[in-house]
């Protein structure tokens, strides 16, 4: 069974049930943490009764500075909203890790950003050194990959789709919530994550809802790509792509095409124009829920509530 662990400012502790039992440890980031699973692992077997998780104000459990790198269009039913036919190639861009903040931080949207939207992605946490060259078999995942956490790919549409900026619309503070869980898995539990469901949903209406069977590419697999040019650490994360549901979509064909036409400073005139009658955008007050879990219980990443408020 997978452990979860907690980070507040008071240092790190592992959840059982509804309480909290503190590990003893001297580490501060994630990657000194994971090189004390000893620590760990004498918190979960402890007979203390713990402190009630209800009461601890959860950080990400993900430490910064870190590497923080993503994945784009990687289930099938995001690749079917974004206008994809055929193959996708697998792409990665980078998300500055200055944007990671608490699973129940605040999303502030900054006030050049119009159309700013969600992502619920699993992200993956380093647990040794990737090097360049490195094949990544499904057999390996234990080895590379210490533990998952639940995060939301918050992206500015508008300044991702006119710039062709992924790594600025993707970067901003608070666009990266992480946690509240690190969980720390166990050989037997990789078999397990085919079955994880993510799930989100905007002032309680259901926005996204499917399990890693959508997804194009897995982890093994890209873990590997990324090695082709990338060295992964200890505590760096990876973020492995977004279901369907999203605000954003692409327009129906012939608009696409008419479209193509068009100068390009009309032709975005014309898409933000007709975005701007899309009410799935994120606005201030909207409060974002995510999950990330098997059916089972097996492994649970908790939940996140991200409330959004613009820019002061």
């Amino acid at each position: 069974m997978s452990t979860n662990v907690l980070r507040t400012t008071d240092g790190w502790w592992v959840v059982r049930d509804d309480r909290a039992l503190r590990i003893e440890t001297k580490a501060v980031t994630t990657a000194e943490l994971l090189a004390d699973r000893a620590a760990v692992r004498a918190a979960a077997a402890s007979a203390e009764s713990g402190t009630p998780v209800a009461d601890l104000v959860a950080l990400p459990p993900v430490t910064t500075p870190c590497r923080v790198v993503a994945q784009m269009v990687n289930y099938r039913s995001h690749a079917r909203d974004s206008g994809f036919t055929g193959e996708i190639p697998p792409t990665f861009f980078r998300k500055a890790s200055g944007s990671v903040s608490g699973p129940h931080d605040t999303i502030v949207r900054p006030a050049h950003v119009k159309f700013l939207d969600y992502e619920v992605e699993l992200g993956l946490v380093m647990g040794e050194t990737l090097p360049v060259g490195t094949v990544v078999e499904e057999r390996d995942l234990p080895r590379h990959v210490a533990g998952l956490v639940l995060t939301n790919d918050v992206s500015a549409r508008d300044v991702q789709l006119t710039k062709t900026q992924f790594y600025e619309s993707k970067s901003y503070p608070t666009f990266t919530p992480t946690g509240p869980y690190l969980a720390l898995l166990e050989p037997e539990d990789f078999a397990h994550l085919i079955n994880l469901r993510l799930r989100l949903s905007v002032n309680g209406e259901p926005r996204q809802d499917r399990t890693l069977a959508d997804m194009i590419v897995r982890p093994a697999q890209a873990l590997t790509l990324l090695a082709r040019f990338q060295t992964l650490a200890p505590g760096d994360l990876l973020l492995t792509g977004t279901p369907g549901g999203t605000a954003l979509k692409a327009p129906p064909k012939p608009v696409e095409k008419i479209g193509a036409l068009l100068p390009p400073a009309m032709k975005w005139k014309a898409f933000f124009n007709s975005q701007a009658k899309n009410p799935r955008y994120l606005h201030n007050g909207d409060l974002i829920t995510a999950t990330i879990a098997t059916p089972d219980g097996r492994i649970d990443l908790g939940e996140q509530r991200t409330p959004v408020a613009d820019a002061t």
